[in-house]
């Protein structure tokens, strides 16, 4: 089986770059600096930010689906952020964190979940697409929570 990885569109945070950050706090929105590599993974290009680089910390909803499930939670996105990350490849951000694996239905209640180390990831992401009754995949960091990004079958 084929996986497809997405990171999420650089266009919803664009013109959050350009407020100021009373605006953004207002919005509980933190503009921060990465300091150290790796630990400020980019929702966007799923690699981690280079020391210096600007990102905005904000709560995003990932899981919008009208179920008890409905969440949102931690992401960075990177100011140079470009394109989406599209790829059969696993994110380089995966491989070397402890990921928390919630594989969701058609009406996006979880059916399954689980807790893997990155580097072991694409085994139990296509075990648990292998289920008929799982629809996608969101991934989070295990540790923080903070979500990472989705995973469907190609």
């Amino acid at each position: 089986m084929e996986l497809r990885y997405t990171g999420l569109s650089p266009e919803p945070f664009t013109a959050l770059f350009g407020l100021d950050d009373e605006t953004l706090a207002a919005r509980n929105i933190r503009r921060v600096t990465a300091d150290s590599k790796p630990g400020y993974p980019c929702r966007v290009t799923m690699q981690d930010a280079e020391p210096g680089e600007t990102l905005l910390l904000l709560a995003y909803e990932h899981q919008p689906a009208a179920s008890p499930y409905r969440a949102s939670g931690p992401i960075f996105v990177r100011e140079a952020a470009g394109d989406t990350y599209d790829s059969h490849a696993v994110p380089p951000v995966f491989l070397s964190r402890q990921l928390s694996v919630r594989g969701y239905n058609d009406t996006g209640d979880i059916v399954v979940a689980g807790v893997v180390d990155g580097d072991r990831a694409e085994a139990l992401f296509k075990q648990m697409l292998e289920r008929e009754d799982v629809a996608y995949l969101h991934v989070h960091n295990a540790g923080r929570g903070c979500y990472a990004g989705r995973v469907d079958r190609a």
